[in-house]
């Protein structure tokens, strides 16, 4: 018998490992569910899957890019002066402050009577509050406990940069607040299109680069541009997708000011200037010539071109997950490639130092 137990244990645990191998499994096909499709799947939700939801966690890569740009570019441009402990800490701020900005706007938006069962935020994906999946109560908690882990990311990045990163961080935080909230409502009068070009442009990267290195050369800020409109093309399909609910609504945003044909076209000149400015920074040395790899993704560009010069079909595609939302998942899609080439030749370009 005694001999028997240890046999016995491990016929066990082999078999509790096979049974936890799958649902590990599981619980990461899950997650990249939720992180590809920003939707729940199906069955029974796990919390972690759950809170992803909540956050609109699959568009954070926009802003882990963004973190990512000032940091290589700090890392091409001053390699000797980068502190890679506080770049890293300002990464996972940025991270943060998008998460809860996130929170904020749908507790903003329920809370003046925008989001409601019909309107496109609780139809692409679960409204946290209309879907049950919290209260407001939870909401605006879950808002409070983000931002105050990221205020003490920002204690620490003050005390060992000063005054300017603060500043990079209360501009961001009063901009993304004010997007939503009363009585800017930016989104609302049509300048959310131009917050997000400074926010995802010159305040991350540049807050990024100015966290890592202590300084920041006009030339970062010019630098800082390119990715940022594909982020603001981003939001101009968003827009362009709800101008049936914003327009009877009141909210005039740039699609609805412009009308929707017209914003369609400046979305195009959006990600077609991507491009252009990459190729001309490049050839000012304000961005190394490896960052040129992001031409890479005009094939990409293409289709998504084509889609963008015709109106919304009538019905989405078998499998389309975000539907009613069409031309922002299209723009998504692009600026995954496009920033994710960018980023990847930035990188490249600290590599070859050229």
């Amino acid at each position: 018998m005694a001999h028997g137990r240890p046999g016995t244990l491990a016929v066990m645990t082999g078999a509790m490992s096979k049974v936890a191998a799958p649902a590990r499994r599981s619980l990461v096909r899950n997650w990249l569910h939720v992180l590809r499709t920003t939707n729940p799947p199906d069955g029974p939700v796990d919390p972690i899957s759950r809170w992803l939801v909540l956050t609109r966690a699959s568009v954070i890569p926009m802003t882990l890019t963004a973190a990512a740009v000032g940091g290589f570019l700090a890392w091409w441009r001053t390699p000797d002066s980068v502190d890679v402990g506080l770049l890293l800490l300002a990464a996972v701020g940025l991270m943060l402050a998008h998460l809860a900005n996130n929170l904020m706007n749908d507790l903003f938006d329920l809370g003046v009577g925008t989001d409601s069962e019909s309107y496109p935020r609780a139809l692409y994906a679960p409204h946290p509050v209309l879907s049950g999946m919290t209260s407001r109560r939870g909401l605006a908690t879950a808002a409070i406990t983000i931002n105050l882990g990221d205020l003490g990311i920002l204690v620490v990045l003050g005390a060992a940069r000063g005054w300017p990163v603060v500043a990079f961080a209360l501009s961001g935080f009063l901009l993304s607040l004010a997007y939503t909230a009363p009585p800017l409502r930016l989104k609302k009068h049509g300048l959310g299109e131009p917050t997000v070009l400074v926010v995802w442009g010159p305040l991350m990267v540049g807050g990024t680069y100015y966290a890592a290195t202590g300084s920041i050369p006009w030339q970062v800020i010019v630098a800082s541009i390119p990715y940022a409109l594909l982020c603001t093309a981003v939001l101009m399909g968003k827009h362009i997708d709800k101008i049936p609910w914003d327009a009877p609504d009141g909210t005039r945003t740039f699609p609805v000011i412009m009308g929707e044909r017209a914003a369609r076209v400046a979305a195009q000149a959006l990600m077609a200037g991507f491009y252009v400015l990459v190729a001309v920074l490049v050839a000012v040395r304000a961005l190394p010539v490896p960052a040129l790899l992001a031409l890479l993704a005009v094939p990409k560009l293409v289709p998504i071109w084509k889609a963008f010069g015709q109106p919304k079909p009538d019905a989405p595609p078998e499998g389309f997950p975000v539907w009613p939302l069409w031309f922002a998942a299209l723009a998504f899609v692009h600026t995954r490639r496009a920033g994710g080439l960018f980023v990847l030749g930035l990188l490249l370009g600290v590599i070859v130092g050229w």
